[in-house]
């Protein structure tokens, strides 16, 4: 039979336990830049190895090979005029968030707050703005729209070690964008585009760091289904090669 002073201590245990349970589940969640499963900052350097004739020099009008255009989309291509984009000052037009990743060149990913991921390039000296909350609300839009960041987590299992085996990506939503095109020869998006990306580091058979982004583009207005793409990029040791440049209506 349990004495008195026993009894007191069990009491005093449990209280303790029931302490640390109730704190732990009031504690707030880690900050998005301590919780990253992945390091996306440095500089990283566009491989080009599909599409080169789209994307190191400039198609000829009228080339919507691979890209599922709607009508309306086909005739505002067959009207691309790039010296009429300059004079108006929309050299810049297919450097928006669904075409910039394509673009050859370097980009410079940095954390701008615990909160804030931003990305840089070299080719047309654009910045993106990737934020792990709701993006606020712009009456103007922009080329690089508002995006809104979050860890896309794959389950791990149990335990410590699965803990510390766990993976993830970044999935970016990015709205109210600029109408702009998705090719350098006057192929378009719409305002009511919507862009979903993913990035993920991996390594290649050399030990190498690449980073992958997958992008999907969706247009009702001028696409006939999404437009899927995969990019990738090397991990660069430092910004040797780094160049920004401004937009161009042409290569």
């Amino acid at each position: 039979m349990m004495r008195v002073r026993d009894l007191e201590r069990v009491a005093l245990l449990w209280a303790l336990f029931g302490a640390v349970v109730s704190a732990q589940r009031g504690a707030a969640p880690p900050l998005p830049r301590a919780a990253a499963p992945i390091d996306l900052t440095g500089y990283w350097v566009s491989i080009v190895s599909e599409d080169w004739r789209y994307r190191m020099v400039t198609p000829t009008k009228g080339d919507f090979q691979g890209i599922p255009v709607t009508p309306e989309a086909a005739t505002v291509a067959d009207a691309w005029d790039p010296d009429a984009d300059t004079k108006a000052g929309n050299q810049c037009k297919s450097y928006g968030a669904p075409a910039i990743m394509r673009v050859p060149g370097r980009i410079h990913v940095t954390w701008d707050d615990d909160r804030t991921l931003k990305l840089e390039t070299d080719a047309g000296t654009q910045t993106r703005v990737f934020r792990f909350a709701a993006s606020p609300s712009k009456a103007e839009r922009s080329w690089q729209g508002d995006s809104t960041a979050e860890w896309d987590m794959q389950p791990t299992g149990r335990g410590a070690a699965a803990s510390a085996l766990r993976r993830g990506s970044l999935k970016v939503t990015t709205s109210n964008l600029k109408s702009g095109y998705i090719r350098k020869n006057g192929v378009p998006y719409s305002e009511d585009a919507k862009l979903s990306e993913h990035f993920d580091v991996v390594r290649s058979r050399d030990g190498r760091q690449l980073l992958m982004v997958v992008s999907i583009l969706e247009d009702p207005k001028y696409l006939r289904q999404p437009l899927i793409v995969s990019s990738q990029f090397l991990k660069q040791a430092d910004a040797k090669g780094w160049e920004p440049t401004p937009c161009s209506a042409t290569w």
